[in-house]
């Protein structure tokens, strides 16, 4: 098994950059229909390798990126739970959001919990940041859940102006923990 370089870790995950070989296995991910229901698409691998190349940008620059992450037991690569700047125009942007995307027959086992918890941890006392936001559709009450889960608290519901054209999607929780 190649080691590989944690930036952080959890009980049962490792926290990385990203490297080549995790852009076809994410491009999976992205592509699953069932992972990908709260979003207006699947991603192809193309757009997956722009994700990933905006990732470890993001991460040169300021440290942090939605990480790509590793169970720790056998090295798998699982998805990514991290940290990311967002930007889109509202009255609560710029802001650090906490997000997760994750395979899924990795679901219901306690990951984005664990590995949302961990990022926290790390924002707060590597990173120095004091605020972290999370952003979901309404409809998607499992992240939701998870928001509630790590200790964030609900501000408000909007609608996202870059899901302003589908009806399904546009209206959104915004969650802030301070950290």
């Amino acid at each position: 098994m190649l080691q590989k370089k944690y930036i952080f870790k959890s009980e049962r995950l490792g926290f990385r950059n990203w490297i080549d070989s995790d852009i076809k296995k994410m491009a999976r991910i992205n592509s699953d229909k069932e992972v990908m229901k709260f979003f207006p698409k699947t991603y192809s691998e193309k757009e997956t390798f722009l994700f990933v190349e905006r990732m470890q940008n993001q991460y040169a620059k300021r440290g942090f990126c939605y990480f790509a992450v590793d169970k720790l037991i056998d090295g798998e690569f699982i998805g990514f739970i991290g940290l990311s700047e967002q930007t889109f125009k509202s009255n609560f942007t710029p802001c650090i959001d906490i997000g997760w995307r994750i395979d899924k027959k990795e679901w219901n086992k306690g990951y984005a919990t664990e590995g949302a918890l961990q990022c926290l941890y790390f924002a707060k006392n590597e990173l120095r940041i004091n605020k972290i936001s999370s952003i979901a559709s309404i409809i998607n009450t499992k992240s939701e859940h998870i928001m509630k889960k790590i200790g964030m608290q609900k501000i408000k519901t909007f609608e996202h102006p870059l899901l302003a054209h589908d009806e399904r999607l546009k209206a959104c929780v915004f969650y802030q923990k301070k950290i």
